[in-house]
């Protein structure tokens, strides 16, 4: 019986490159992404009777419902991508209310209720849930505060829950992409700085956007990391994609061991009432 698949994000990026292969390995799939014209030209090109495309914003709030009657539709559930995601990229100060409720909605309580509408079916199957971060989802640079911040609670609830559901054989995997060249730089959401944030998240946003393209790392590596981790036994939990991934999360992990070496002996002065 050949394995079902539900991708999110499924139009562009990462998440269309993984719907591709996933396709051409003879899953089902079970496409999701907000524009139908992307998800038009995913049926021209995928083999007949594999692919059910939902036109769904998962913001909206039915998503979760409709998301479940797709997987009840579909029979079966082994493979969950949780991968839509938003960018704002800003200080943290000068990054609205609005801003920040739109990549939270999006990277944290869309990708929930994907979650709870997924998991049912995912303990039937004894599936596998992979939950895209990001390298920045371990640390944070001038200017990705709010991104990071809903990529560092994907990773801690997904941390999490990959314990609750291990006595069901559901196993989750946390994949951290390094910088690649898909849409999403070009599509996330930007907050110029002042002249007080100039010196930082300026300086620190204009290194990152003037990298040359052919710098950046291949889509297709993350994709095929995707196609790997799925197919496993015993996945990791965490998968650091990309050698700036791997090079960034050791250097953090690094800085946050020393610091805490330095500091383990420390301890407030107490009064005596």
């Amino acid at each position: 019986m050949s394995s079902t698949w539900l991708i999110t994000g499924a139009t562009s990026g990462f998440g269309r490159l993984i719907a591709d292969r996933a396709l051409a390995a003879g899953a089902q799939v079970i496409a999701v992404g907000r524009r139908t014209d992307r998800l038009d030209d995913l049926v021209r090109s995928a083999p007949e009777g594999q692919l059910t495309t939902l036109a769904l914003d998962l913001t909206a709030p039915d998503a979760e419902r409709t998301l479940a009657a797709a997987v009840r539709d579909a029979g079966r559930l082994d493979v969950l991508v949780n991968n839509a995601g938003y960018g704002v990229f800003g200080a943290v100060e000068q990054t609205s209310a609005e801003q920040v409720r739109a990549v939270l909605e999006t990277n944290v309580l869309a990708n929930l209720a994907v979650l709870r509408a997924s998991l049912p079916a995912l303990r039937e199957s004894r599936g596998r849930v992979v939950q895209l971060s990001s390298l920045i989802g371990q640390f944070a640079f001038p200017g990705s505060g709010l991104y990071s911040a809903s990529k560092a609670a994907v990773e801690l609830f997904s941390e999490a829950l990959a314990h609750e559901v291990a006595p069901t054989g559901v196993r989750v995997t946390i994949v951290e992409p390094g910088t690649f060249a898909t849409e999403f730089l070009g599509s996330a959401a930007v907050v110029p700085p002042d002249d007080t944030y100039a010196p930082t998240v300026g300086a620190a946003l204009s290194q990152f956007s003037s990298a040359p393209l052919e710098s950046l790392g291949r889509p297709e590596t993350v994709a095929d990391a995707i196609l790997a981790v799925a197919a496993m036994t015993d996945p990791p939990l965490r998968l650091a994609v990309g050698a700036d991934a791997v090079t960034g999360i050791r250097a953090s992990l690094q800085s946050r061991l020393a610091e805490l070496d330095k500091w383990e002996s420390f301890s407030p002065l107490t009064v005596d009432a």
